[in-house]
């Protein structure tokens, strides 16, 4: 059996949080070890609804104890949980952490960073207050990495942010004369459809509405609508032509117009979603999950304020020639400013085939890694 220092499992925690997928709930693993560090059980958070990853955990050395004799004998209050992110200690759609912990009977537990989320956090001092050995924030860098901007966003009260991009060997979004139905295959198609299905909002510029009348739904393998749909945002200054498809969007009531935002900024587009009331699909308290799709300048506007936390990218092995730039408007001079990225593990990534595309994972490179 594997034995593992407080450092290894943390490792291990990191490493199963990050089979998760990014979003408005934080990618968050849990290690149960023994008294001498073998390990018992992993755990990681797979969604909202689903069991966090201190109760996924626990869940698994109750299986375990079940068939395990050796597992039954270890005494809980000698075991130590292993936290990527403080336990929560609220109710929401399931129980709050500190309870099942409690429940368990675990003696120690160790957590590598602190939630930022208000009545979300404190957890920790629940647990002290009941008696456990608690150690943390310990500061943990891979677990600083794997929140790190989840947690700006959280700090600063915006939505998290994920882009979408499309595009050719070349770095194209459409043939010069303007046509892109379709660069990529149906297999790319369908992992950005599975990605507008968990978040709030769609915001695309007012040019690819003009251009493109594009649906903005999030459809199922098979084609139809999917049960949850985001919301369609639309910033930019000229008009949603009367006809445009996505008046039609599912998630809008019959009449009601698209929430359109006059502006080319960023901040000030994402500000007003944050204060709008919604309703938004999840059944949260506000938008939290925003996911921008272009155009090309929008895409770039984003990017150029820094308020994308990831990035997908899917390429098709097509060369366009001169065909239109899938990011247009970056004020990048020379190499030196150039807006770098890093690979991201999460989701299965950080590259990995899509039929015949390439589809890539990637995350700021200026906030990996930072508190």
């Amino acid at each position: 059996m594997e034995h593992l220092t407080d450092e290894a499992a943390m490792d291990l925690a990191v490493a199963a949080a990050l089979e998760g997928v990014r979003g408005a709930n934080p990618l968050v693993g849990a290690v149960l070890t023994a008294p001498d560090g073998q390990l018992l059980a992993v755990g990681r958070h797979r969604g909202a609804g689903t069991l966090h990853a201190e109760a996924d955990a626990l869940a698994a050395w109750a299986a375990l104890r079940e068939t395990d004799p050796q597992a039954a004998a270890v005494d809980p209050a000698a075991c130590t949980l292993h936290v990527t992110l403080e336990p929560c200690d609220h109710t929401g759609r399931t129980g709050p952490c500190t309870g099942a912990v409690r429940a368990a009977g675990i003696g120690r537990l160790v957590y590598a960073v602190a939630d930022p989320t208000g009545t979300s956090g404190g957890g920790a001092q629940t647990l002290r207050a009941a008696g456990l050995d608690v150690s943390g924030p310990t500061g943990h860098a891979g677990s600083l990495a794997l929140t790190d901007r989840w947690r700006r966003a959280r700090a600063t009260g915006r939505p998290f942010v994920t882009a979408h991009l499309a595009q050719s060997l070349d770095g194209c979004a459409a043939a010069a004369d303007g046509t892109s139905q379709w660069i990529t295959s149906p297999a790319s198609r369908a992992h950005a459809h599975a990605v507008r299905g968990r978040v709030d909002a769609i915001v695309v510029g007012t040019g690819t509405v003009l251009a493109d009348d594009p649906r903005l739904t999030a459809r199922d393998d098979d084609g139809s609508l999917a049960s949850v749909q985001p919301v369609p945002v639309v910033m930019g200054h000229r008009r949603i032509p009367a006809g445009a498809a996505l008046r039609g969007h599912p998630a809008l009531a019959a009449g009601e117009e698209p929430l359109h935002l006059r502006s080319h900024d960023p901040a000030e587009v994402l500000a007003a979603i944050a204060a709008h009331p919604g309703p938004w699909p999840h059944g949260r308290g506000g938008c939290e999950h925003l996911l921008i799709e272009g155009g090309p300048t929008v895409l770039a506007a984003w990017i150029a304020a820094d308020l994308v936390d990831e990035l997908h990218v899917y390429t098709a092995p097509t060369f366009l020639g001169a065909g239109l730039p899938a990011v247009s408007g970056l004020a990048v001079d020379t190499l030196a400013h150039a807006v770098r990225w890093t690979p991201d593990s999460a989701e299965g990534g950080p590259v990995r085939p899509l039929g015949p595309d390439t589809w890539t994972h990637l995350r700021p490179a200026t906030a990996a890694g930072k508190e």
